[in-house]
């Protein structure tokens, strides 16, 4: 007979409360959970109450000890910072933290915790309580310098000899695309060129930096003492940055010097700059030689513009004989040709003399690959100038052309039509009003038109105000003038409420 073993179920002792005399499980308390959350508090020593300052000017909270972060309401950011204020949070394990909804007018921010403690001989605890902060105005450092007119202490001063003020708005393009202006406490217009105001030195050594990679200027760097601790030794200065661009335009013929010339490979004395970025871009429009100026280069040996864009005079186009590319002047270190223009033999005749003359004016030209018969085009009258300039002095009269062409004219292209696309302004606290009788902006948005490798260092945006196909109609007839095709304009898209522009159409 087989012997069959029985087993026991075991069972839990059960005791009373020490308390309250409940039937529980034992525990090293010997109290029941809630008598031991009526004995026991574990958050006793995190404040229920707190004290956030906020500055209503900029919008930002104060992080101890000097710090002040751009916070929206209920935001991982903010959260973070009223967790922070909690010092006593570290005797406690936090399992979760919310937001509970308050009126947003209420300056009171309230915030759901649930921790976990241990207590009495190894027992685990969890508690869930609220902590309400106060929110307290208080004005940060930057506002009140700003309240008190004593708000800047780097000044960037941003200067250019001419009367043309297309390279601001180019550098206004500029600072929109990389962001240069977000630190900028204001931006203020003078008579040459433009002032940038900045709460430090490392913000306005950001925007030298910036100018210096996408202009030829140069810098010069000065400090006014404010005031002095004798025994902290400590200084209070404001910083002054004086930049100036060099007063060489798009579209300006230069006489360049003998050692220039042959430092460029042997380009000719009088060229025409035909962009202006990083660099001063050249070309010679007898050959077609290119040539690159660097910044450093320029202000070592620099030169100017004899003639300037309000000198320009409009020529018409009775016949034209391309250049082939077997018959170009070319010698041994001759430097870059380009192959994108093509020279020809132009005669040409002053539109205000056409049907008055039958004597047609000869040049070399590089537009032979835009210029027929008839067209109109834009040209220095070299022969009838009176030039001031060392270097063209020096210049024999018999290699001298009479006639410089520049671009091809559309006359027929309305200056103030409505634009498919848009260009974004930086809104300042001054009006910046740079649109004078000579149409500066107006002149500024037809190169980048008729420039496809100046346009792409810019964002370009659809102008949702103009119907398209009306536009395409109105081009069809402006005579073959250059757009800008849909595929380049991007969608105009405004996220931050600090970040809104102005728009020029």
């Amino acid at each position: 007979m087989d012997y069959a073993p029985t087993t026991v179920p075991a069972t839990v002792a059960k005791i009373l409360c020490c308390q309250c005399g409940v039937t529980m499980e034992p525990n090293p308390a010997n109290m029941c959970v809630s008598c031991l959350r009526i004995h026991v508090d574990i958050t006793q020593d995190i404040p229920k109450q707190g004290t956030l300052q906020f500055c209503r000017n900029c919008e930002r909270y104060l992080q101890p000890p000097f710090e002040w972060i751009s916070c929206a309401l209920e935001s991982k950011e903010l959260l973070g910072l009223c967790l922070r204020k909690l010092k006593a949070l570290s005797k406690v394990k936090l399992v979760d933290a919310g937001f509970i909804w308050t009126e947003p007018h209420s300056k009171r921010i309230k915030v759901k915790l649930t921790v976990h403690g241990e207590v009495m001989s190894g027992m685990t605890l969890q508690q869930v309580f609220v902590v309400e902060f106060t929110v307290a105005n208080q004005m940060c450092d930057d506002c009140h310098r700003s309240e008190a007119q004593d708000y800047w202490r780097a000044l960037v001063q941003v200067r250019q000899k001419s009367d043309n003020k297309k390279t601001f708005y180019y550098l206004e393009q500029l600072m929109l695309k990389h962001k240069a202006h977000q630190n900028t406490l204001s931006i203020k217009p003078e008579s040459n060129g433009l002032d940038f105001f900045y709460s430090t030195e490392s913000q306005a050594r950001k925007l030298v930096d910036f100018m210096s990679a996408v202009l030829p200027c140069r810098y010069q760097h000065s400090k006014k003492l404010l005031s002095h601790d004798i025994h902290s030794n400590t200084y209070n200065y404001k910083f002054t940055y004086s930049m100036e661009i060099v007063p060489v335009m798009k579209d300006s013929v230069v006489c360049l010097s003998k050692k220039i010339s042959q430092q460029l490979g042997g380009i000719s004395p009088l060229c025409i700059v035909y962009r202006v970025t990083n660099s001063i871009k050249l070309i010679d429009p007898s050959t077609a030689q290119l040539a690159e100026v660097s910044s450093s280069a320029y202000w070592r040996d620099s030169f100017q513009s004899i003639f300037k864009s309000k000198q320009l005079t409009e020529y018409t186009v009775m016949d034209i004989e391309p250049i082939m590319e077997k018959d170009r002047v070319q010698f041994p270190g001759q430097g870059q040709l380009s192959y994108k223009h093509m020279l020809a033999d132009v005669w040409v005749v002053r539109s205000c003399d056409l049907g008055l003359t039958t004597d047609t004016i000869h040049c070399r030209s590089h537009l032979g690959h835009l210029l027929k018969p008839m067209d109109t085009v834009l040209g220095y009258a070299i022969a009838d100038s009176n030039v001031n300039d060392s270097n063209f002095d020096k210049l024999p009269k018999t290699s001298l052309p009479d006639v410089i062409l520049i671009k091809k004219n559309y006359p027929d292209r309305a200056r103030h039509r409505k634009r498919t696309w848009k260009l974004k302004r930086m809104t300042t606290d001054t009006e910046i009003n740079f649109e004078s009788d000579n149409n500066d902006m107006d002149e500024f948005m037809d190169d980048l038109e008729e420039d496809k490798d100046l346009r792409q260092n810019i964002n370009i945006y659809k102008n949702p105000d103009v119907n398209v196909e009306s536009a395409v109609e109105d081009d069809d007839d402006d005579d073959g003038a250059p757009r800008i095709s849909l595929e380049e304009m991007m969608e105009d898209l405004c996220i931050y409420e600090d970040d809104v522009m102005e728009v020029y159409e």
